[in-house]
Order: C-alpha cells, then structure tokens, then sequence
C-alpha cells in the first residue's frame, strides 16, 4: 500500500511531543514503537545543500558497478560528543544479504571526510540519532554517504532485492535524486515479499527510520526521467546495534574495548 494511503500508520502531525522532539518530529519514536518504522525529514535541522557538496569526492565503489562510497564508525564518548572510531570493514552475513555482491565478504571503503564529519550539523545529526535509537557510548555506529549515477537504468542495490541489513537500527536519509525515475522503497514483513507493510519514496531531506531486526527492506530500479542528460541518487545509511554475528566479529576484532550487541548463534 502506499504511504499517502496508509489507513493505519501513524499520522505524525498529531502526535504528542516526546523527549527527541528538539530535533526529530513529534511522534517519531511512537511510530517506531507501534509500526517498526517511521518517516520524517530534516530539512530543517541540516544545511541539506551543503551535504550535498561532499556526494562529489566519493570514492567508487569496487565492489559495486555504477556506486560510489565513503563509510566511517563512529561512537558517542562518554561526554556524548562525536568520535571515528578508526577503520573496520563492512562485513555482511549471508543470512541477511545473499547477494553475491555482499554475502559473507568483508568489504573496505575509504572513510568520510574530515571536512564532513567536522560539521556542527552532522556532529548534531549524529548525537540525535544515537538518542532517538537510545545509542550509548562507545557502541559503534556506521554511517556511510553513498549512491549511483550513470545513464539508462540501474538497480541501485546491485542484486541485493529484498534484504536486512543486520541491525537493530537503521535509517536511510536522502541527500539528492536528480532526474530520477523510481526509486520506490518498500518495506515487508518477510524476506519473500509475501507481507508488503508499506511503499514510501524518500525525496532529498527525507528519512526513514526502521527496525531492521524486524523488517525487509527493497528499493527499485532507477532509469532517467529525461533521456539527455544522467541521473544520480545519493544517500545516507546510519545504523548500529548489529545483531549480524559476522559484522559483529570483525567490530570485536578491530575494537575491543567497543561495546557491542553480540549474539552469536543468532538466526533471524
């Protein structure tokens, strides 16, 4: 069903002010509490125009045809300001991801820009979000600017379909979407596809927010809106409390002193 027709989801503008209220709109973490996921936007709360001067410098990803990334591991300190945690790679178990692309690989991507994570915004964008998913110290949240561009069609999950990511919490915020057709997300209750919850299309400032734990996510294809000129769609992927056993493993190797949510012989 579509968001605009969604009879029982949460209508955000009439729910009551809860302790995130300051950054993230009211009734946020009672639609995640009731339905496992919620839409907003933070246009408000970001210079979204300067966000978008850093999707220039991204490296291409190789691992992916037609993407491009940067990722780097953050934590709150103890005083509830941002830190890099250093490098760790992305690692995805195949219980979550059975794309070939993706499925039991350790994956390395140059880091964020100091000149980006050094921003007020995002360092707010940061310590918002760690409170909005109750986030503690030292527990590592990855957060990655990533995307495609190119000319004709692709599907910007390259083979990845229906999938988790292998996390507790997870958001997705759109930086651009530039001559774009598709790119329709859809959430499911199953790895089949066989309980659509809902079909949302994110525009530039838009977030979603969703318990990966309990739901599936898939994105469709891409193709250009005018055939003269290419098209690029970038965005933010956040998340943390990773309840992938492999990522999980790699997060203890490189930080041991990370508290982590480990649950080996964890099945979904």
């Amino acid at each position: 069903m579509k968001l605009d027709t969604l009879k029982h989801g949460f209508d955000l503008t009439s729910m009551p002010a809860d302790s995130c209220a300051d950054y993230w709109h009211p009734g946020v973490t009672e639609a995640l509490r009731h339905q496992d996921w919620a839409k907003t936007d933070i246009r408000e709360q970001i210079d979204l125009t300067a966000w978008q001067g850093f999707i220039a410098d991204l490296s291409r990803d190789p691992y992916v045809n037609l993407r491009w990334k940067r990722m780097s591991w953050l934590a709150l300190n103890d005083q509830g300001d941002v830190e890099e945690m250093g490098q760790c790679p992305m690692a995805q178990g195949g219980a979550f991801n059975d794309a070939e692309s993706m499925a039991d690989r350790l994956r390395y991507y140059d880091p964020l820009t100091q000149a980006f994570l050094a921003r007020p915004d995002v360092k707010a964008f940061v310590r918002a979000w760690a409170k909005l998913w109750s986030i503690g110290a030292h527990e590592p949240i990855l957060m990655q600017i990533t995307g495609v561009r190119g000319e004709g069609n692709v599907d910007p999950l390259q083979g990845q379909g229906i999938h988790a990511d292998g996390c507790k919490a997870l958001s997705i915020l759109v930086l651009n979407r530039e001559n774009v057709a598709g790119a329709e997300n859809h959430l499911y209750a199953d790895k089949a596809g066989t309980q659509p919850l809902v079909d949302i299309t994110l525009n530039p400032g838009d977030i979603l927010h969703l318990r990966d734990d309990r739901l599936f996510h898939s994105v469709d294809g891409i193709e250009q809106l005018k055939s003269e000129a290419p098209f690029e769609r970038f965005i933010i992927i956040i998340n943390s409390r990773f309840v992938d056993d492999f990522q999980n493993r790699m997060l203890r190797r490189y930080f041991p002193e990370a508290v982590l949510n480990e649950s080996y012989g964890h099945s979904r």
